[in-house]
């Protein structure tokens, strides 16, 4: 178990070291996300719509859209530079291995989704302030489920010749749940409801993030083989 965790920790490590050092995914997502906002808010008819009622909705297609930016780099240049199959031949766990690539992507991710939340703020001029602990959790909730599935699938994209267009075809369905979960529950939390409404959401947010991350984690050597 010590040796997992040392490999999770070393491949989660080399791939945040290395967007460091480029920037490209974390800065083509954030500038994805605020193109996003700008134009919902250029869109949105303030004498039909109220921000209120649109901005959970806005919200989370911006974090799914920036998400999907910045998983599309997940394997990629292990792929340029022959280092996945590297990975793959050397004596560590296959599991360790996914744990490390989705560690990696959450952090790119929640990245992007903690610049983002001001920005959102800004353009759409709702408070989450007084619900950002809240908020915070419901985030972290559904960015596990989605990041989880994105990592898999960018494992399967990654040999194809069309991985950059094939990971949102097949991601976008598994992102379904989490975000309505996700939605949902911001909008009781921006209308201060109580808690005992939005309980459902977040059993399911929480299971599916266990189904998931097991059953991605499980099947992460199977992918990679084939």
């Amino acid at each position: 178990m010590p040796r997992s965790i040392d490999v999770v920790l070393a491949v989660a490590g080399k791939d945040i070291r290395a967007e460091l050092r480029s920037r490209t995914a974390l800065l083509t997502a954030l500038v994805f996300a605020a193109l996003v906002l700008v134009i919902f808010n250029f869109a949105r008819d303030p004498t039909a719509v109220s921000a209120a009622t649109l901005a959970p909705s806005v919200l989370w297609v911006t974090f799914a859209l920036a998400a999907m930016v910045a998983m599309n780099r997940a394997f990629t240049v292990e792929r340029e530079n022959g280092a996945l199959d590297g990975m793959l031949l050397a004596p560590i766990p296959r599991e360790a291995v996914f744990l490390g690539k989705l560690l990696a992507n959450l952090a790119f991710v929640g990245a992007v989704e903690l610049v983002t939340l001001p920005l959102f703020t800004l353009f759409f001029n709702v408070s989450v302030w007084s619900i950002l602990p809240g908020l915070l959790a419901v985030m972290a909730l559904a960015t596990i489920g989605f990041v989880a599935v994105g990592t898999i699938f960018s494992a399967m994209a990654v040999r194809t010749r069309f991985a950059e267009l094939l990971l949102p075809v097949l991601l976008l369905p598994f992102m379904v749940p989490p975000l309505i979960g996700a939605v949902q529950t911001t909008t009781r939390l921006l209308a201060d409801r109580p808690l005992s409404e939005m309980v459902g959401w977040l059993r399911l947010l929480t299971l599916y993030d266990i189904v998931f991350v097991t059953l991605c984690t499980l099947t992460f050597s199977s992918v990679v083989d084939e």
